[in-house]
């Protein structure tokens, strides 16, 4: 069980980063640790409203981040405290102090204004490690990745001339990864401040500055980048703190001609609980997607692959492992690491019919989710039929048990919205409106994250 100041502290850091700026500014930011005994924590407010306040609408979020911190339940109680004040002896003040130095001070020529300003020192933020094999050699072209490739070569070469930012969105393991990483070997190259990072670790990296107050050092480190580039953006949505500290880097770097790479699973406008300001900024440079390759494409990273590593294995063999992989380069890969060690232990007995026992070992089945799943599991918790969320009844459970359905259909499955909407005929503007409403509501609702969970866990027992 940690110290209990530590624990209001460590739920005071993440009450900033997922309640809005003008909620945490009139709410929480004044608050302080008073006392704990027992399992009772005492926590000051400023003013008898913000006890009421605090004490109420907010009261389960801020119980849960601090029994969570704690390690223990606890209980809260909001009471009234003014800071006290201490006076300051005239001869004290600052500007009296500053006048006395100069009256001792001999006059001397002024020293040049950088050199008056004293500057945080700080480790270089250099992002996460480059994998050397990520680069544009590498990188197999074909006709479903060579537009998103050519724009990343572009960027590579000529930063913030082109396209700025450059948006690259597909599903997972089609090679985003490799083309921002190969944009951040040549960029390095020609002598840049590059910055690669994940949505995630971006979000960690400020949760850090807040707890420990060195935010402006966050904000000189990302922002004096040359090149910025963010892996999974996705991953900031829902979260306002981290979505307006973003908002903000990303248009300072614009602004002073800095180049943008942005990969996500998902279009822009695709992702839910995105601010609005961040998808139209993301979708005004070029948006790219990636397409799962053809087989002949897979084959030749195959080819690529074996030649690298020393190993052969037959056309038939590389078809059978092209063709048990279609959709991912990542589960391509996974095949050919098991293919490669069973060749090199028994390289003169490796034949087709050992090739056909790795890849049936390695393969698990895969359960289909399916959004018509996700209906029958949501009316199954909140006690309805599944036609009653495809129908046009408007009863508020109704309406809520839709929306979650709607919610989960998009998080748990590669269903498009407009195809979810014809399944709930609904429009495409109202199933983004329901995913982005339920993504708000999880951050404060303990009750309905409690419940999409056991939807969760319903969806899994069915598949199972």
């Amino acid at each position: 069980m940690v110290n209990p100041q530590r624990a209001w502290e460590t739920a005071y850091h993440q009450l900033e980063i997922q309640l809005d700026p003008a909620s945490f500014n009139t709410w929480v930011r004044n608050t302080t640790f008073l006392s704990c005994e027992g399992n009772v924590f005492t926590i000051g407010a400023v003013n008898s409203y913000a006890c009421e306040m605090l004490q109420g609408r907010f009261y389960r979020s801020i119980q849960r981040l601090v029994s969570d911190a704690y390690g223990h339940p606890v209980e809260l109680r909001f009471v009234l405290h003014t800071p006290r004040v201490e006076e300051t002896e005239p001869d004290e003040l600052p500007l009296l102090k500053l006048l006395q130095q100069k009256e001792r001070t001999p006059d001397l020529p002024p020293s040049p204004l950088h050199r008056q300003v004293e500057r945080p020192e700080y480790q270089e933020l250099t992002g996460l490690a480059l994998k050397p094999e990520m680069t544009f050699d590498r990188f197999i072209v074909n006709q479903a990745n060579n537009l998103a490739y050519q724009a990343a070569l572009s960027v590579a070469e000529s930063p913030a001339a082109i396209y700025n930012p450059l948006f690259i969105h597909g599903d997972t393991g089609l090679g985003k990864t490799h083309l921002l990483t190969a944009i951040a070997h040549v960029c390095r190259q020609q002598g840049l401040r590059v910055i690669y990072t994940t949505g995630e670790a971006f979000t960690n990296d400020l949760v850090e500055a807040i707890r420990n107050r060195t935010n402006a050092m966050f904000r000189e480190r990302y922002r004096s980048a040359d090149v910025l580039l963010v892996d999974d953006i996705q991953f900031i949505k829902g979260k306002q703190s981290t979505q307006e500290e973003f908002f903000h880097t990303f248009n300072a770097l614009v602004q002073f001609n800095r180049q943008v790479v942005l990969s996500s699973d998902k279009h822009p406008s695709e992702i839910s609980a995105l601010e609005d300001r961040l998808r139209t900024r993301f979708q005004g440079g070029l948006v790219v997607d990636l397409q799962p390759p053809e087989l002949e494409t897979r084959i030749a990273i195959l080819q690529m692959w074996a030649a690298e590593s020393g190993v052969s294995f037959s056309q038939d063999v590389l078809y059978m492992i092209a063709e048990s992989a279609p959709d991912s380069i990542r589960e391509l890969r996974g095949y050919f690491l098991q293919m490669e060690a069973k060749a090199k232990l028994n390289p003169t007995g490796f034949t087709r019919d050992s090739a056909q026992f790795v890849v049936e070992t390695y393969r698990r089945p895969r359960q289909q989710v399916t959004p018509k799943l996700v209906i029958e599991a949501t009316a199954r918790v909140y006690g309805l039929q599944p036609e009653d969320l495809t129908s046009k009844r408007r009863s508020s459970q109704i309406n809520l048990a839709r929306q979650v359905a709607m919610y989960l259909a998009r998080e748990i499955t590669n269903t498009t919205l407009n195809h979810i909407g014809i399944l709930f005929e609904r429009t495409h503007s109202t199933v983004l409106h329901s995913c982005n409403k339920i993504a708000e509501m999880l951050e404060c609702d303990e009750i309905l994250r409690l419940r999409v969970e056991k939807i969760r866990r319903t969806v899994r027992e069915m598949v199972e």
